[in-house]
């Protein structure tokens, strides 16, 4: 068995989508993980780590947690790891927008990056995968797909935000979708489609 080390259903189905029939993916619900993962690094990489090694050691189930934030050049980076909390603890993406959109009102420096690190913990294996795509904060909220920041980040060389594209486009692009094929590669690369002992 495989987990993901989440409860956003959003992720899950994203995912799921992306690894296909051969990786079946359970989420932390389908494990019986019914408490927060620890979250309290000050990196993407230590917060991914912290949370795949909180399922590994607790539930004994080889799995992968994910941490992604949106770093934003006028900001110095910010919201960056702070990303699903940036306007308080209720982790609510509307607010989220709401104030990144004041945080940058006048700002011609628009551009931003999504990005995503995978931690991979297995019996065989530990190892950390990246995905980032780039992108500009738009003035308003476009589309009604995607979650998060989706609406208001227009990924370069595209005409459509996140949350207008559907899950096969966003899929060829996205974030976390480029740090999982890195991930589905690697398994396929060390013969290890069945990871756990």
């Amino acid at each position: 068995m495989l987990c993901f080390a989440t409860n956003n259903q959003h992720k899950i189905d994203e995912v799921r989508a992306y690894l296909g029939p051969d990786f079946p993916l359970s989420g932390l619900e389908e494990i019986g993980c019914k408490e927060e993962l620890p979250e309290e690094q000050p990196t993407l990489e230590g917060n991914s780590f912290q949370k795949a090694e909180y399922v590994y050691k607790n539930f004994g189930i080889s799995c992968f947690a994910d941490d992604t934030g949106l770093e934003v050049d006028e900001l110095r980076g910010a919201p960056g790891v702070h990303s699903a909390r940036y306007a308080g603890a209720q982790r609510n993406a509307e607010d989220n927008m709401r104030l990144l959109l004041k945080n940058l009102a006048g700002s011609n420096n628009r551009k931003a990056r999504f990005r995503t690190v995978i931690t991979l913990i297995t019996p065989k294996f530990t190892k950390q995968f990246e995905g980032v795509v780039k992108g500009q904060i738009i003035h308003e909220h476009i589309g009604k797909g995607g979650f998060g920041y989706d609406p208001i980040f227009l990924p370069d060389g595209y005409s459509k935000t996140l949350a207008e594209m559907n899950m096969e486009e966003k899929n060829a692009i996205s974030h976390r979708a480029l740090a999982v094929n890195k991930l589905v590669e690697f398994l396929k690369e060390s013969h290890s489609l069945f990871i756990t002992e």
